[in-house]
């Protein structure tokens, strides 16, 4: 879809800041250092003016067929909601929520953009916070045992796009029970010999051929 990733060659931590991007997203910095947090976040990470892929979309047509029981990912970008999944579990949040650190109010991604160095709320004048995953938070614990359940009894499970290098969302593997363990990406993994299945590619290309 057009949004960089972190890990991959000319991903995000590929690139020259004043502080690494690991640095900047933690929960740490955002408190020391707002200003720079926001300028790095609107400059990277709110993107909004982009489209699902064709993984996106095909994902969402094998859900309306029955065949896809749920999507869990770490990507903020809203975009498995955009080409029309219901049930998706965000272990990372989403750009698309953020609340204000005083009163609680939700903001969308569209004011964010528009608010100019930090945001602050438009009801109290508190800072608004991303609802994202930052580094040296913990996930959201609804969200993390709801994936458990579903990988625990699902019968396929499909692993695209990803490293499989940030824990503890790569953990999350060892719950599925099932014998079709099926492997996207781009590059090697660390799971790739444990896998059913493993098809390097863009996972946008590999399963926009899928039919269904």
């Amino acid at each position: 879809s057009g949004i960089p990733d972190f890990r991959s060659v000319d991903g995000l931590y590929h690139q020259t800041y004043a502080y690494p991007p690991e640095t900047i997203l933690s929960h740490s910095f955002y408190f020391k250092n707002k200003e720079e947090f926001y300028r790095f976040y609107h400059d990277k990470m709110l993107i909004t003016d982009v489209e699902p892929n064709a993984a996106h979309r095909k994902l969402a047509e094998l859900e309306r067929a029955g065949k896809l029981t749920a999507v869990i990912t770490q990507n903020i970008d809203g975009l498995h909601q955009k080409a029309g999944s219901r049930r998706v579990l965000e272990l990372h949040g989403s750009i698309h929520r953020n609340y204000c650190e005083k009163c609680g109010k939700f903001f969308d991604a569209e004011y964010m953009k528009a608010a100019p160095g930090v945001p602050h709320c438009d009801a109290c004048g508190g800072d608004i916070k991303p609802d994202v995953v930052l580094y040296e938070e913990g996930l959201d614990q609804r969200t993390l045992e709801e994936s458990v359940r579903y990988l625990a009894e699902a019968d396929m499970l499909i692993i695209g796009g990803t490293s499989l290098a940030v824990y503890p969302a790569a953990g999350l593997i060892r719950y599925y029970r099932g014998n079709k363990l099926t492997l996207i990406n781009k590059s090697p993994t660390p799971y790739d010999k444990e896998a059913d299945l493993v098809i390097a590619g863009p996972i946008g290309e590999i399963l926009g051929a899928v039919t269904v």
